[in-house]
């Protein structure tokens, strides 16, 4: 693991990068994870490193659609489970949800790596303390957090090959599917069947960022962290949300920063 120092302005940043490279060489990820982090590095760097107005409002009406549904299911990719894995078995275990892992380039080993994985972070999240404000037994919320993607027992009707595989119990099952690192044509299928699909997407201008139900044009650690904090706080008001209107200022924010540099 490299040392950066604390003072170092990028710091964050590096962090995730290295964590993705450590995660790669452990057969964790496939190699295109590389790839797809720094594309996602390289929007969040004109979006400023921090989490936007609009961001925090597409992430409060996330928490919102998290709690009114009837079943939700948080899917994870190997580069979420690496960056955000921790975080979001937290906002699952207030939720009461499962987790599934669903991946493109799916092998038996990487589903099973994965797997061990996230049970290994769960088992270091059940000894926190739970955060601030909620009531309960943290450990034992944490516990119950299932971890589901081994099963193969669902399919996502309309999607070929790999990627169509699901959990019955998870993305099958789901009203809501909250989707960080989205590919477009799963997006697309989701939503064909009636799910909404709430999407992290540091891209404003991709497929999946304009095909899904909310998308919070953020980076998933901070996003994550954040939507705890929502959910924690019962903010459960739906609206009459306009994904179309929160890109557009999103794109203005890119647009904005670009010119300043």
């Amino acid at each position: 693991m490299v040392k950066i120092p604390k003072s170092h302005p990028r710091r964050n940043s590096l962090l995730s990068r290295n964590a993705i490279v450590d995660a790669t060489k452990k057969g964790l990820l496939a190699d295109s994870a590389l790839i797809a982090h720094g594309r996602g590095e390289a929007f969040d760097y004109l979006l400023g490193e921090k989490t936007s107005e609009i961001a925090k409002l597409s992430i409060k009406e996330s928490a919102a659609r998290l709690i009114n549904a009837k079943n939700p299911v948080i899917s994870i990719n190997g580069n979420t489970a690496v960056l955000a894995g921790k975080s979001l078995i937290r906002v699952a275990a207030v939720l009461g949800c499962p987790i599934e892992i669903n991946i493109y380039y799916r092998t038996e080993e990487r589903i099973n790596n994965l797997h061990d994985f996230l049970e290994a972070e769960r088992m270091v999240v059940s000894k926190e303390i739970g955060p601030n404000n909620w009531l309960g037994d943290w450990e034992k919320s944490v516990l119950a957090v299932k971890i589901l993607g081994k099963e193969e027992d669902g399919r996502i009707i309309g999607l070929e090959g790999p990627r169509a595989i699901c959990s019955a119990e998870g993305i099958e099952k789901a009203d809501v599917v909250l989707v960080p690192l989205e590919d477009g044509d799963r997006c697309e299928v989701l939503i064909s069947l009636g799910k909404e699909v709430l999407v992290v997407d540091l891209n404003p201008l991709s497929r999946t960022a304009k095909m899904a139900t909310v998308t919070i044009v953020d980076e998933v650690s901070r996003m994550s962290e954040i939507l705890l904090e929502y959910i924690v706080e019962n903010s459960s008001e739906v609206t009459e949300w306009n994904n179309e209107l929160a890109l557009k200022e999103s794109l203005k924010i890119i647009s904005s920063n670009a010119n300043e540099n």
